[in-house]
C-alpha cells in the first residue's frame, strides 16, 4: 500500500486545521505544533498535511508572495457522508465555486469551495449514482 501525504501551506495551521476538522465532521483537536499538524481520519490516516508558511526550508513554502496559493492544485476528497459533508460545508463557507452536482466523468455528486488559504477543495460522494 503506498499513500499520499499532501502537505499545503497555511497563514495559520490552528484554524486551517479546524478548517478542515469540521468539514469532515471530525472531533475538534489541536495541532500537533504550531507550525505543522496532520489531519487524520478515523483509523488514523493522514488525509492532509498544514504547514505554516516559511516555518522551515522547503523552497515551495517559503512565503505565499512566491505564488499564488493554490495555483495548480486542486484539494479532492472522496467522502462517505457527502450530504453531512455538504450541511457542514455550507456553515464553512459564505459561497461555493461550484455547487453541487452530478459529474458525469466520476457518476458522483461533488461541490466545490474555498478553505481559509483560497485552496480549491472539491468534496466527492465515495459512493456513484446509478
Amino acid at each position: 500500500m503506498k499513500r499520499t501525504w499532501t502537505i499545503i501551506a497555511v497563514s495559520d495551521v490552528a484554524a486551517s486545521f479546524h478548517w478542515y476538522q469540521s468539514l469532515f465532521g471530525q472531533p475538534i483537536a489541536s495541532p500537533a505544533h504550531t507550525y505543522f499538524g496532520q489531519v487524520l481520519d478515523a483509523d488514523g490516516t493522514v488525509l492532509l498535511c498544514l504547514h505554516q508558511w516559511g516555518a522551515h526550508d522547503h523552497p515551495s513554502l517559503t512565503s505565499p508572495d512566491s505564488g499564488m496559493p493554490g495555483n495548480g492544485l486542486l484539494l479532492f476528497f472522496r467522502v462517505d457522508d457527502f450530504d453531512m459533508a455538504l450541511a457542514r460545508a455550507r456553515e464553512l463557507a459564505a459561497r461555493f465555486e461550484e455547487e453541487p452536482h452530478m459529474n458525469p466523468n466520476t457518476g458522483t455528486m461533488e461541490f466545490s469551495l474555498r478553505d481559509l488559504d483560497g485552496y480549491y477543495v472539491t468534496i466527492s460522494s465515495l459512493n456513484q449514482i446509478n
